[in-house]
This record gives C-alpha cells, sequence and structure tokens, in this order.
C-alpha cells in the first residue's frame, strides 16, 4: 500500500503562486498516473490535473488550464504541482492521488490511493 503526502499549501494573495508536491513512500509509483484534485467547502471533490507514468502526457481541468503545471519526478517518488495566477475560486483542499493504471480516465473511482490534503487559500 502506498502513503501519499502533499505539503506546500498556505494563504497567498489573489495572482500568487504556490507550489505543492506529493511525497509517495510503500511502494514506487512510476508505472502508474498520478493526479492532483480539489475540494472547496460544501463542494465535491473535483478533478484539477493528471500526468501519465512517464511524465510525458499531461491533462487539466479548463478552470486550471494555462495556470497550474503538473510534473513528476520518479526517481524521488514524488510529483508537484505549480499553481501560478492564484484566484480566491482555487481555495480548496488540494489532494493528490496514485491512479489505478498507467493512464486513462480522470474519476475519482479511477485513482486508488489518496493523500491527507493540503489546504490552499487565496484571499488578499
Amino acid at each position: 500500500q502506498v502513503q501519499l503526502v502533499e505539503s506546500g499549501g498556505g494563504l497567498v494573495q489573489p495572482g500568487g503562486s504556490l507550489r505543492l508536491s506529493c511525497a509517495a513512500s510503500g511502494r514506487s509509483i512510476s508505472n502508474y498516473a498520478m493526479g492532483w484534485f480539489r475540494q472547496a467547502p460544501g463542494k465535491e471533490r473535483e478533478f484539477v490535473a493528471a500526468i501519465n507514468w512517464r511524465g510525458d502526457n499531461t491533462y487539466y481541468a479548463d478552470s486550471v488550464k494555462g495556470r497550474f503545471t503538473i510534473s513528476r519526478d520518479n526517481a524521488k517518488n514524488t510529483e508537484y504541482l505549480q499553481m501560478n495566477s492564484l484566484k480566491p475560486e482555487d481555495t480548496a483542499v488540494y489532494y493528490c492521488a496514485v491512479h489505478r493504471g498507467a493512464w486513462g480516465a480522470q474519476r475519482t473511482a479511477d485513482f486508488g490511493s489518496w493523500g491527507q490534503g493540503t489546504q490552499v487559500t487565496v484571499s488578499s
């Protein structure tokens, strides 16, 4: 069983940037796609971004396209989410997750392991 720990969240002003990290332990995640989801208060968890096992294919929600960048370092068993031009509507708990396969659909049910989440708050 893989354990995932997110870090890098915090409070940032609108227009600012944050970089989230997700460190995996327990087993290698190099053969699996990974993703980021977020959940705002009173809302369902939603997909943010995903990256395939090799890191050469990515997919983003329309709401973050052009502002967020997902990446991974398989040697470090870690994935990242660079978030630029942050908006108040990006405020949420951000979760990293490991896909059940090397690539595929981006529904929450397609991801088998989840981190505990890190809070991102965008406010002036």
